[in-house]
């Protein structure tokens, strides 16, 4: 049998190589894929990990909210940020406040404050994941940040122990306080304690301050339309304020008493009369329609 000439055992031999070398390398290629693929998976178990752990050392250190139980805070960490700020302008700290019952606040005021700010207050456990997932689905839609979604326990909680700033671990804080706190006490003390501690305008503090500043009477005797004004302020209570009139102010009040209405917490005469009232105060004609809710959805801030 004759041979191959030379050249044709050369060309032989060098394809041989080549898909040697190519197969090696095609193995390298996947077990670096391999590699590759674990230590991904590596890094995110080890974040994981160091997640839990965070959560967990910050829930220890979380303060002890169980004496609010019986006892009201004599100042709280926006009080004391705001004492902050307004030193570093060079002026005097105002802080005006007075603690009362929530027997001592009309309950038309009560519900206004819960149809703007949580109105499933007494469904959900310290976050309404429900209003997440919608306000989500609205920031989504709009492709735009849209309203926010936390609830008065989570105001609450941001109010008496964090700070105003918007860092992902100061939300991290908020939303552990917030399950802290409705585990120690009743939805009726949170709502008592958010109604004596939230911000109604530059160094008022709590509903009834807030009822004698801005109206001159007390939270027993606000009027609906007055209560839904101080509700409608809550988004940027030091910017919406009764006395400069602004129409974001007024249009979020008209939004409330409609809200109040249909959910059978006023009567219709009530809210005509709201309403009627407001326009006085406003100093605008009756509106000839209900005002589109969404066009009280404004960006809050203070």
């Amino acid at each position: 049998m004759a041979s191959r000439p030379p050249s044709a055992r050369a060309s032989s031999s060098v394809r041989t190589q080549k898909t040697k070398q190519l197969s090696s390398g095609g193995r390298r290629v996947v077990g670096k894929a391999k590699r590759s693929g674990t230590g991904w998976g590596g890094w995110a178990l080890g974040g994981w990990l160091l997640l839990v752990l965070w959560l967990s050392v910050e829930y220890a250190r979380l303060p002890d909210v169980s004496t609010l139980r019986t006892q009201t805070p004599r100042t709280t960490a926006l009080m004391a940020q705001r004492a902050e700020e307004a030193s570093e302008a060079g002026k005097e700290p105002r802080v005006r406040q007075v603690w009362v019952s929530l027997g001592a606040v009309a309950p038309h005021v009560v519900d206004a404050v819960l149809v703007s700010e949580d109105a499933r207050f007494y469904q959900h456990e310290g976050v309404d994941w429900t209003e997440v997932e919608n306000a989500l689905e609205q920031s989504v839609r709009e492709a735009r940040l849209g309203r926010g979604a936390s609830t008065l326990t989570q105001q609450l909680a941001k109010n008496l122990y964090l700070s105003t700033d918007r860092s992902l671990l100061r939300k991290g804080k908020e939303l552990l306080l917030a399950r802290r706190l409705e585990d120690a006490l009743s939805k009726q003390r949170i709502l008592a304690l958010y109604l004596n501690v939230v911000e109604w305008g530059d160094g008022v503090y709590g509903i009834e301050a807030a009822a004698r500043e801005h109206f001159g009477t007390s939270a027993r005797a606000l009027s609906v339309a007055q209560g839904a004004m101080l509700a409608g302020m809550l988004p940027a209570p030091r910017r919406w304020l009764p006395a400069q009139r602004p129409e974001a102010l007024r249009t979020r009040a008209s939004v409330i008493i409609g809200r109040l209405e249909r959910e059978g917490r006023i009567s219709g005469a009530q809210a005509r009369d709201a309403q009627a009232e407001l326009s006085r105060f406003f100093g605008v004609p009756p509106s000839a329609g209900p005002i589109a809710e969404a066009n009280a959805r404004q960006p809050a801030g203070s």
